[in-house]
């Protein structure tokens, strides 16, 4: 489970379009920046086990509801403003589709958004929209990244979702 993000007025269509996508990615200490995966960052959606406690500090799991962790944003239950967290939490990754270059010119002030199926422009509004029709500016964009610590870039180009 996760959320894909596109450039505005583009879900669906073209896979140039596609930024990538944030899914809940378990327990990670956000003090020592490391995952508690047991088989490390690559293991983290595999459905491997999660270390009790951090490896490097030995700090315990602070107790997260839907309302406040990863995973409860990813099922809709957390609604709260993105920011960075502390001690050991709930974490989430994003998995880029996009080249950094090419997000900077979609995100640049000169890029005109423009929907593929109806040619409507977006210009002067959020250039990001979610799966689930969610607009985003840059900023908001950004400041979501804040809980996705871990950040993939070997499925640049691939088109998945």
């Amino acid at each position: 489970m996760g959320t894909n993000f596109y450039v505005r007025g583009n879900i669906n269509s073209d896979p140039e379009y596609h930024i990538g996508k944030r899914s809940a990615a378990g327990l990670y200490c956000w003090d020592c920046g490391m995952t508690l995966c047991k088989g490390g960052l690559e293991g983290v959606h595999h459905g491997l086990e999660f270390h009790e406690r951090c490896p490097q500090c030995n700090q315990a799991q602070a107790k997260e509801t839907f309302q406040e962790s990863a995973a409860g944003r990813e099922l809709g239950f957390n609604n709260s403003s993105y920011s960075r967290k502390t001690g050991v939490r709930g974490c989430a990754s994003f998995n880029w589709d996009m080249t950094e270059e090419r997000f900077i010119t979609i995100t640049s002030p000169t890029f005109e958004p423009i929907c593929l199926c109806c040619g409507h422009s977006y210009a002067g509004e959020g250039p990001i929209e979610d799966e689930y029709g969610n607009i985003y500016t840059v900023e908001e964009f950004l400041n979501m990244l804040e809980e996705c610590p871990i950040q993939f870039k070997d499925s640049v180009g691939k088109g998945f979702s």
